[in-house]
Parts: structure tokens; C-alpha cells; sequence
């Protein structure tokens, strides 16, 4: 039998999802030890006159 430990994360980029992914993957390796995949689990943008304005993603890291 194996355990695993599931965090949920949320991050947010003004330039795109992957630097969004690439930055919640960064601060959670400061804390979390043998990060070995990671699933976004959900995206969305902010728009503020009719511009993106920041890409913001929901992440599961495993």
C-alpha cells in the first residue's frame, strides 16, 4: 500500500499559465521536499477592459 501527499496550490502570472506553474512550482519546492509531477488542475484569467490582465492557476502537486 502507498501513501501520497497531495498539496493544492494557487498562483497567478501577468505574463502567462506556464510562468504561473513555474512560479507555484518554485516556492512549493522551498517547503516540500521530492516534487515529482504536478497537475493544473484549473485555469482562468483576470480581464480588465477587455485585456487579460494576469492568468491564474489552480495546481496539484504530488
Amino acid at each position: 500500500m502507498s501513501v501520497l501527499k497531495v498539496v493544492e496550490l494557487m498562483a497567478n502570472s501577468k505574463k502567462s499559465w506556464e510562468d504561473a506553474t513555474e512560479k507555484a512550482i518554485k516556492k512549493a519546492s522551498k517547503s516540500i521536499k521530492n516534487i515529482k509531477s504536478a497537475y493544473v488542475q484549473d485555469q482562468s484569467v483576470v480581464v480588465n477592459n477587455g485585456e487579460v490582465s494576469e492568468y491564474r492557476i489552480n495546481l496539484k502537486v504530488l
